[in-house]
């Protein structure tokens, strides 16, 4: 009997150490990458008994945020957006994290689109009777692009719908448009469309990076948060995502 109280014992005091060490991480994410850390941080709070705040916004709102003055301990955007925010010492460094591809997505039951060449995409949008597409964000900034290259821009525009915010596909799966574009994540995430990844010679890869502030205010908790979210471990529920590891 005295082992087994002194055993219990010792696992209280682990507790109630490890609760004496648990810090509160403030999360800042955009939407590309909401159904995966939505997933991993709930998994890495039970693992690691950290607390972790969210802020979920659009990217150009997180941008925004942090340049007015709003300090998180970890801001997830795209190198691009970060590197930036760096060079204004907004940020002081960051951690690649995973890679997001550009897509097209169609209301499930609809035909596939044909994607398979660069030629057919363009046939296929060309035939889409609507079609969407972000307006400032990275993937509609992109697609804007792409149709002008492809020459077909002016073609496009009178059957264009230009989404502000928010997810592209849940116009697709409510039946306003017949074609979507957005990163393959995002489509991933809506109900009732099917996604398909652009031909490669066209494609766009856009990584995120977890950023930093100089001095978090937890930093080893910090610095746990990066060493799981970059583990092998979380490399398929990465992948399930429409994701890459990086």
């Amino acid at each position: 009997m005295p082992k087994i109280i002194a055993a219990a014992g010792s696992a209280i005091v682990l507790l109630l150490c490890a609760a004496a060490h648990a810090s509160e991480i403030k999360v800042m994410y955009p939407p590309p990458l909401r159904t995966l850390l939505a997933e991993l941080l709930l998994q890495f709070e039970r693992e690691s008994g950290h607390k972790v705040v969210v802020t979920y916004e659009s990217s150009w709102l997180l941008v925004e945020r942090i340049r007015k003055g709003e300090i998180a301990d970890v801001v997830f955007l795209t190198t691009a957006a970060a590197d930036e925010l760096i060079r204004e010492g907004k940020l002081a460094r960051r951690r690649d994290v995973v890679a997001s591809s550009i897509g097209v997505a169609v209301r499930t039951g609809s035909p596939k689109p044909d994607v398979g060449s660069v030629e057919a995409f363009k046939r296929t949008l060309l035939a889409a009777p609507s079609f969407a597409r972000n307006e400032g964000a990275d993937s509609g900034t992109f697609m804007r692009s792409l149709l002008e290259r492809l020459g077909i821009a002016e073609a496009m525009a009178p059957k264009t719908v230009l989404v502000r915010q928010g997810f592209v596909a849940e116009r697709v799966a409510k039946g306003e448009v017949e074609l979507g574009a957005q990163q393959m994540p995002e489509l991933m995430a809506v109900a009732g469309v099917a996604a398909t990844p652009l031909p490669p010679e066209i494609q766009h890869v856009i990584v995120f990076c977890a950023a930093l502030p100089a001095t978090p205010q937890a930093p080893e908790a910090v610095d746990a948060l990066i060493a799981f979210l970059t583990s092998p471990a979380v490399a398929p529920a990465i992948k399930a995502k429409g994701l890459a590891p990086r």
